[in-house]
């Protein structure tokens, strides 16, 4: 057990969250299921698990103020579930601080390939963009990176904004580190999916949309610019 994954799956429909939990165990991981978001945030209290597969339609908590609860009290990564691809409930979810989404129906495969993926990034949250500290224009000490009153600790993992810490999700991290990496450069939202979310087959874009708000209300709304059309990028 204690080398194993460890999956928190909340979902109140008993044969999808009986069937999920026999699919994730059967490949490695360790899964406590559960049917309702109250039940689901003791849960995460009482294990805190590597990672959170949500439902978004849950009774009790629903699976958005579920999430809101759990990232006001850890970084743990995400994945809401929602029942339609187009559903507003998506966008709730990111806003709320999921790293990602799963349309449901879906097949087991693609749900363990897509909790990996989140898994792999966490693990390694200095991954892509910090390995590329030299790329970058601004000036650095001991690899921190300064933007003006931003400061990107690429060792360190920290960033400060006029000296005071902020703190960001590792997908925020990440998303951060490829900007910094290279400032002034217009990165598209295509590339960010595969540089920060591992989507190597192509994604939805409100990933990164959401995620780059959420990043600039910490960071400064005027630090990252949209470039119509073809994506964004990081002031220098």
């Amino acid at each position: 057990m204690a080398d194993q994954t460890h999956v928190l799956f909340v979902e109140d429909d008993d044969v999808i969250r009986e069937a999920t939990q026999l699919a994730l165990e059967r490949d490695g991981f360790a899964v406590t299921a559960m049917p309702d978001g109250l039940s689901g945030l003791e849960a995460f209290r009482a294990n805190r698990p590597d990672i959170a597969l949500l439902d978004v339609m849950v009774p009790g908590l629903d699976g958005v103020s579920l999430c809101r609860r759990i990232r006001d009290e850890s970084t743990v990564p995400v994945i809401m579930l929602s029942a339609r691809a187009d559903s507003i409930d998506v966008v709730l979810g990111l806003e709320a601080g999921a790293d990602d989404y799963v349309t449901k129906p879906f097949d087991g495969a693609v749900l363990v390939a897509r909790i990996r993926a989140v898994l792999r990034r966490f693990g390694h949250a200095s991954g892509g963009a910090a390995g590329r500290p030299e790329e970058a224009g601004p000036s650095t000490n001991g690899g921190v990176l300064t933007f003006g009153d931003l400061e990107v600790d690429t060792e360190g993992m920290e960033v400060r904004k006029a000296g005071r810490p902020v703190a960001l999700t590792p997908t925020e991290m990440r998303l951060l580190l490829e900007f910094s990496s290279a400032p002034g450069t217009v990165l598209s939202r295509d590339k960010l999916l595969e540089r920060v979310w591992d989507y190597g087959w192509g994604g939805d874009t409100r990933v990164v949309d959401v995620h780059v708000q959420r990043l600039r209300t910490k960071i400064g709304q005027d630090r990252i610019e949209t470039v119509r059309g073809f994506g964004y990028k990081l002031r220098a």
